[in-house]
């Protein structure tokens, strides 16, 4: 089926170069066309995804060195089964978000000069860290992820934006100040920073331990997790709704996809259970914590920031049950794991761009501006309905099918009080969730001023909360992928 592919050259490169054309371009050309510049540039990214499934599937894991230079002298690009789901989904989210974008940017004309650009150099970035095979190009596609979100952040110039992307700047700043460290004291201990090579070599002596300590603590700044996620909520609540779909579903995601490589491909040497399980601590202190927030939070969009803390907590339960254990429980941990992130991004972009929606539709931030909502507007509500159910991991969602592999592992390796941070954790979702829907058929007030959002606005947000939910039913394809990677678990 995919012969044909076999006489083009490795589409490997263009994952990056084309983002960052584009990027250049709309900063040169005018508004009026930037749309068109990105509907293009959308549709050849596209396209180069789908080349790339066929590369594939027809060599197996793709490696292109820039220049022809070989590690440890050049920079490498790896494509493995999971580098291909993340880039599938990144350009996924990135399409919703920029069809919804297209619309509910007319009301900010200001904003629609930098976030094509800004957009782009995200792709960018997201594809460098998703290919990058060595510790410093991780770093420099960490920096340009964070400059960018930054600016997204700051879009609209009002004072509580401008503010959360402060908090944001200092945040990414000090998160890869400690990353960096790790890596100088790495490179001076082993002379190399390619990921593969590093494995074999790292021995657990005191100078790799604070090393990875380092990495492990900017790491964790950088993805929010509680404790260090009090710069989240103001980022991801008082942006612009395409914007807070992509921080929350994407770019808290680049972080941990680097911990998660760091500690279970490359550091398995240095990692011990006791590090784990203190993850996994953290891990449910942000599902407790987010969920708990959520629940008592009176605005639309900060709900929904808070609800990302605590989804993130449950990515944090891979370290504990794929770290000492028995090879299929570590398994079954990499692939609900990945999964769930995979789940999660869907769904919440989906779920940030509903809320948009409605938040436009009514006027107002606060849920009680909501009251009444349900008589006119269906489709939005469809898509948060659709997304919720992910999040609550309610079946045959993607998000139940993560936590349902999540929960296997845990019984499998004899770690039963994970499942309890599970089971409570899908209980305070739907805390939270109803208490939206229960704002939403209020119906005691007269509702004077009312915008139906566009058409695609809604399609943008039902279109990812139906693959959130479609990717539990057919979630056998995603988990081979994801497996194809998993090498036996660390510990």
């Amino acid at each position: 089926m995919f012969n044909w592919l076999q006489n083009l050259p490795l589409l490997l490169p263009w994952l990056v170069i084309l983002p960052l054309v584009w990027a250049l371009l709309s900063l040169a050309l005018g508004t009026h066309c930037r749309h068109w510049l990105a509907g293009l540039a959308i549709a050849a990214l596209m396209l180069v995804n789908l080349g790339l499934v066929g590369q594939w599937l027809l060599e197996g894991d793709l490696t292109y060195a820039l220049g022809g230079w070989e590690a440890p002298l050049g920079i490498q690009l790896r494509l493995d089964g999971l580098a291909l789901a993340l880039v599938g989904v990144t350009s996924l989210v990135i399409t919703a978000c920029a069809l919804h974008a297209s619309t509910y940017l007319d009301d900010y004309p200001r904003a629609q000069q930098y976030f094509w650009p800004l957009l782009a150099f995200i792709w960018a970035s997201l594809n460098v860290i998703w290919l990058s095979a060595d510790l410093f190009n991780l770093y420099v596609g960490l920096e340009l992820l964070g400059l960018s979100a930054v600016g997204l952040v700051a879009l609209t110039g009002q004072a509580e934006a401008l503010g959360a992307a402060l908090r944001y700047l200092y945040a990414a700043l000090l998160g890869s100040l400690a990353y960096l460290l790790g890596v100088a004291l790495i490179y001076s201990g082993y002379g190399q920073l390619d990921l593969l090579a590093l494995a074999p070599l790292l021995q657990s002596d005191a100078s790799t331990r604070l090393a990875l300590a380092l990495m492990t603590l900017g790491l964790l700044l950088k993805t929010a997790i509680f404790p260090l996620h009090s710069w989240l909520p103001p980022a991801h609540g008082k942006a612009l709704p395409p914007v807070s779909a992509l921080l929350s579903a994407l770019v808290v995601k680049a972080s941990f996809y680097i911990l998660a490589r760091l500690w279970l491909q490359t550091g398995t040497q240095v990692v011990v259970p006791s590090a784990a399980q203190m993850l996994g601590v953290l891990g449910a202190g942000a599902v407790f914590w987010g969920g708990w927030m959520a629940w008592r939070q009176n605005e639309l969009k900060m709900l929904v920031a808070y609800s990302t803390v605590a989804q993130l907590g449950y990515l944090m339960l891979i370290f504990p049950l794929a770290v000492g254990v028995s090879p299929a429980a570590a398994q079954l941990a990499w692939e609900g794991g990945w999964l769930h992130l995979i789940a999660h991004a869907l769904a919440k972009a989906a779920m940030f761009l509903a809320a948009g929606n409605l938040v436009l539709a009514m006027r107002r931030p606060d849920l009680q501006g909501l009251h009444g909502v349900g008589r006119f507007l269906p489709f939005s509500l469809l898509g948060f309905g659709l997304a919720g159910v992910s999040i609550m991991g309610l079946p045959p969602s993607g998000g139940f099918m993560a936590k349902w592999l999540l929960l296997q592992s845990a019984l499998l390796s004899g770690q039963w009080w994970w499942l309890l941070v599970l089971v409570a954790g899908s209980a305070l979702s739907a805390l939270y969730i109803f208490k939206v829907y229960q704002q939403c058929y209020v119906d005691d007030t007269e509702v004077d001023s009312f915008r139906h959002p566009s058409l695609w606005m809604d399609v943008s947000s039902i279109l990812l909360a139906i693959l959130a939910v479609g990717l539990g039913i057919f979630s056998a394809w995603p988990q081979a992928l994801l497996g194809s990677v998993f090498d036996g678990g660390a510990g």
